[in-house]
C-alpha cells in the first residue's frame, strides 16, 4: 500500500450565519486575502515611517498614501486576477460564456493577472500622487509575500490546486483529485502538496529574503532592487513548483497528459512556467539596473 498522508478534514468555511434565509459565510480563502492585505499594509506603512532605511528621507511617501493605495491595490488584485484567469487559462470558455466572468464566487483567479493589475494600479497611483515609481514598487513588492503565503495555505485547506501524483512519504491524498493518472496505484492517489511548496518558497522564504534585504541591507536605497528581487524570487519559485503541480485540466489530453501549454520534444512548459519565465528575466534586468544606478549616486 502506498505510504501517504490523509488530507486534514478542515472545512473551507470558518463560520456561517443565516439571516432571513440569506446565508453569510467567511471562508479561509477570503480570510487569507484580508489578513494578507492587512500584513502587507503594515509592512508598507512601517517602511514609509522609517527614514533610515532609505537614501535620505522617504520619497514623498507617507502612511496616508499607503492607506489610500490599499484600495487601488485591492481593485488591481481582484480585477487583474480574474481577467488574467479568463485570458491566460480559459479564453474560449469565457468568450462563449461572458456572463461567467463576473462570477468570482465560482473560483478562478490568476496570480500573474493579479500581479499585472497591481502593476497598473501602482503606475496610476504614483502618477496621480507624484510618488517616485521605483520606490513605491519596492514597498509593494515587500508587502506581497505574506498574502501569497496565506493564499496558498488557503488553497491547501480548500483541497484545490493539488500536485502531481507522488510516492513521497509526505504526499497527500486529496479527496477531490482524480486517480486515473496514477498508473499502478491501487486505491486513492497520493499527490504532492504543491500548495505548501508554493507557500514556503514564494511566501515564507521570499518574504524573509525581502525583509532582510530592506531592514538588514538597506535595499530601498537602490530604488527598484526589492522589486527585482521579488520578480526573480517569485518567478523562480513558481517555475520550480510547476514541476510538481498538477496542470490545469484544459491543457491536458491523451496526447498531452502532463498538461504542457507548449510542448518541446518529449517535454514542455506549463502555462505557469511560461508566465513566470519573463518575470525572472525582467527581475534580473531590474536588479542590474538598480544596483548600477545606486553605484553612480553619491553616498547619502
Amino acid at each position: 500500500m502506498q505510504a501517504a498522508l490523509d488530507f486534514p478534514n478542515i472545512a473551507p468555511e470558518i463560520f456561517s450565519i443565516s439571516l432571513g434565509g440569506f446565508e453569510l459565510a467567511l471562508r479561509w480563502y477570503a480570510m487569507a486575502y484580508i489578513v494578507g492585505i492587512l500584513i502587507g499594509w503594515w509592512l508598507m506603512a512601517r517602511a514609509a515611517r522609517t527614514p533610515r532605511i532609505w537614501r535620505g528621507e522617504t520619497p514623498a511617501m507617507t502612511p496616508a498614501h499607503i492607506e489610500s493605495f490599499i484600495t487601488w491595490a485591492i481593485i488591481g488584485i481582484v480585477a487583474g486576477g480574474r481577467l488574467g484567469y479568463v485570458i491566460f487559462y480559459q479564453p474560449g470558455y469565457f468568450l462563449a460564456n461572458p456572463a461567467e466572468i463576473v462570477r468570482l464566487w465560482d473560483g478562478g483567479m490568476s496570480f500573474h493577472g493579479g500581479f499585472l493589475g497591481v502593476v497598473l494600479a501602482t503606475l496610476l497611483f504614483c502618477r496621480r500622487n507624484g510618488i517616485y515609481l521605483p520606490s513605491m514598487a519596492d514597498v509593494v513588492a515587500l508587502a506581497a509575500p505574506p498574502g501569497i503565503l496565506l493564499g496558498r495555505i488557503a488553497n491547501f485547506i480548500n483541497g484545490e490546486l493539488w500536485g502531481r501524483p507522488s510516492d513521497a512519504p509526505w504526499a497527500v491524498i486529496f479527496p477531490g483529485a482524480a486517480a486515473q493518472d496514477c498508473p499502478g496505484v491501487v486505491g486513492p492517489c497520493a499527490r504532492h502538496p504543491s500548495q505548501l511548496y508554493e507557500a514556503g518558497l514564494e511566501g515564507l522564504l521570499l518574504g524573509a529574503v525581502l525583509i532582510i534585504a530592506v531592514w538588514g541591507f538597506r535595499a530601498l536605497r537602490a530604488p527598484g532592487l526589492v522589486t527585482g528581487l521579488f520578480l526573480v524570487g517569485y518567478g523562480a519559485g513558481r517555475f520550480v513548483v510547476e514541476f510538481f503541480r498538477q496542470a490545469d485540466p484544459q491543457f491536458m489530453s491523451e496526447s498531452n497528459p502532463a498538461g504542457y501549454a507548449i510542448q518541446l520534444g518529449s517535454g514542455g512548459m506549463t502555462m505557469g512556467q511560461l508566465l513566470s519565465l519573463p518575470m525572472v528575466l525582467m527581475g534580473l534586468a531590474v536588479v542590474v539596473v538598480a544596483v548600477a544606478s545606486a553605484g553612480r549616486r553619491r553616498p547619502a
